[in-house]
């Protein structure tokens, strides 16, 4: 009897093992096919930025990144920058009306506020230096001396602070210069641009450069406020010269780094736009943190709790709209199991998230808010919408192969529309 038992006990531990497996096994199965889903539309939208293998470098030469125009791409990275307010106050508001005109509009305005720095001194700022010296400067380091027995030579190894006008700043502004002066249009512009940067190289700028972490750790203080146009000028030339270099070895080589590029420029674009077109009685807020709700946490919570940050927030307390949008660079559809195509189930969780997580802060514009998932698409249009316990929210698209005043008139539209009971 106690081996018929345990019998029974192996038989039921051997069938529980293989439901263990079976349930794994679907589960793999399941993200496989999941994730199979997200790389084919990955690839989507590797092949509208990329275009085919056999046409890229066609595609650059006619104006492409793959099926996006570089003038489009230029658009989107002039409302990210901080220019787009400079520009306003030039009084060329409508930019839309001549896209090709984009890199000689950033080249004056650098040209403008280089002249500028360079009549009142451009700024100087200390450098760390260490170097065999004759002569006592700075700090000894003893160190050094001792180990390479400099002392013997007559000479020290020291460090010491020097001030000079070879500043990661400057040195950006100067190799900015070179850049534009072979995309503009105009060949009086051009010239103007290689003569500043000769004039700089007199004064000891050198013409490399400086790194992404050199540019970090950059502040603007009182002192150099003014500099703040002259660099962000400097950094939107080298971007406008990025997309003719996709398909280069030197910048954004790899497929993916191509699409997260086009990727950012999208949602920094988008927050951009809304920010210079509409007027102040909007408020436009990139990547802001929103908090969830949370009662009876134990200690540990908040170190693996997850944080919501929306990409671009819409508010009019006038008109009591408060919208949430959340920018996409993929397919708004993907294949639905059981039907030719779906909305992606996560990203309408997530924008769930945003909306109902804020309700009951005592907030009535949060009350009532709308959310809004926007994606790029190419030759296509989708613009669907359904109201979810109190919340509207909208799948849209906006075709990056329009024209630019069309694409301006889609994205006012798809904004009022969003709001639009």
């Amino acid at each position: 009897m106690e081996a018929v038992n345990k019998a029974n006990v192996n038989i039921n531990k051997q069938d529980s093992d293989q439901d263990n497996a079976n349930d794994n096994y679907q589960d793999i199965v399941n993200n496989s096919e999941q994730y199979s889903d997200q790389n084919n539309a990955n690839n989507n939208y590797q092949d509208i930025v990329n275009g085919s293998s056999q046409d890229s470098n066609q595609n650059i030469k006619d104006g492409y990144v793959g099926a996006i125009p570089v003038r489009n791409i230029w658009l989107l990275m002039l409302y990210a920058s901080e220019l787009m307010q400079q520009i306003k106050k030039t009084g060329k508001v409508s930019v839309e009306e001549n896209l090709d005109d984009i890199p000689d509009l950033v080249a004056n305005i650098l040209l403008k506020e280089v002249s500028k720095r360079i009549r009142r001194n451009l700024s100087f700022d200390y450098q760390n230096k260490a170097m065999v010296l004759n002569r006592v400067r700075g700090r000894i380091d003893l160190f050094k001396t001792e180990r390479d027995k400099l002392l013997d030579k007559g000479k020290i190894f020291c460090r010491f602070d020097e001030l000079t006008v070879n500043t990661p700043r400057n040195r950006l502004v100067r190799s900015a210069l070179d850049k534009i002066a072979k995309l503009v249009t105009d060949k009086n512009v051009s010239k103007k641009c290689r003569s500043l940067s000769t004039t700089m190289r007199q004064m000891g700028v050198i013409d490399i450069k400086p790194s992404d972490i050199e540019m970090s750790i950059e502040q603007f203080g009182r002192n150099n406020a003014n500099d703040r146009t002259m660099v962000e000028a400097a950094r939107l030339a080298f971007n406008l010269a990025l997309p003719t270099e996709l398909i280069g070895d030197k910048y954004l080589s790899s497929p993916e780094k191509k699409v997260e590029y086009i990727r950012k420029i999208f949602e920094k674009g988008i927050a951009g736009f809304y920010k210079f077109y509409l007027n102040k009685a909007w408020r436009v807020s990139p990547s802001k943190t929103i908090y969830w709700q949370k009662q009876n946490a134990t200690a540990g919570i908040d170190k693996i709790f997850p944080s919501m940050v929306t990409d671009i927030t819409i508010q009019n307390e006038t008109l009591g709209k408060y919208i949430v949008i959340d920018t996409k660079f993929n397919s708004v559809l993907i294949k639905g199991w059981n039907r030719e195509n779906s909305i992606r189930s996560g990203y309408l969780y997530q924008i769930y998230a945003y909306l109902r997580s804020q309700e009951g802060l005592g907030n009535p514009l949060l009350d009532n808010s709308y959310g809004m998932l926007l994606h790029p698409s190419v030759h296509e249009s989708v613009s669907e919408s359904v109201i979810i316990q109190g919340h509207k929210i909208s799948f849209v698209t906006i075709d990056l192969t329009l024209e630019a005043k069309q694409i301006k008139e889609k994205l006012l539209d798809i904004l009022e529309k969003s709001y639009t009971d």
